[in-house]
């Protein structure tokens, strides 16, 4: 059986890491076997911390307010990834842009929360529920230079209801998120 190592990236609350860890760690997809190895936050406060320590992962903590310089940040990042022979960096609410250091050298997806390439970068959940967008929804896209401009490998879309609060606009947003990551990364590491 062939063993696939993911990493994971993330800033924050970690619920797409959580559910990374109940959908797709430590089992087996059409013979092969996807285990996340290594999780990385770049915040020490992150609530995502603990839930990966839930689950057996001890995160490295790596602030980039450590690195006056993006790139040097970037390289540590790189240099920890390599060092653990991942297959797949999944960026899960990982809430930094990105050098090409890293794009060029880890094959690294990303989860966004809206239709790209509709709302782009930071609260695109928030900008979409402004825009009064018809439909919403996920988008799953390999990491490029470009802000959220890798091809979209995955998306996912629902009706905005109207009068929609914007409560539940999010919630059926993070529903998508929930079920097109852990596909994504099975069909990427199984096919």
């Amino acid at each position: 059986m062939v063993t696939k190592k993911i990493a994971v990236l993330f800033s924050g609350s970690g619920t797409n890491l959580e559910n990374l860890f109940l959908k797709i760690h430590d089992r087996v997809f059409n013979g092969t076997k996807i285990e996340i190895v290594l999780t990385i936050c770049n915040k020490e406060e992150a609530l995502g911390i603990a839930k990966s320590c839930k689950y057996g992962v001890e995160p490295v903590i790596l602030k980039h307010s450590d690195y006056p310089q993006r790139a040097d940040f970037d390289k540590k990042l790189v240099e920890i990834i390599k060092s653990y022979e991942i297959d797949l960096c999944v960026l899960a609410g990982f809430m930094r842009i990105l050098t090409p250091y890293f794009t060029r050298n880890v094959k690294a997806i990303n989860i966004h929360p809206s239709l790209l390439p509709l709302f782009k970068g930071a609260d695109a959940i928030r900008q979409s529920y402004v825009a009064k967008a018809k439909e919403a929804g996920a988008s799953v896209h390999f990491v490029n230079e470009e802000l959220d401009g890798g091809e979209v490998i995955a998306q996912k879309s629902f009706t905005c209801k109207e009068n929609m609060s914007y409560e539940e606009y999010e919630a059926n947003i993070h529903e998508i998120e929930y079920e097109i990551l852990p596909k994504t990364v099975i069909s990427i590491l199984s096919s």
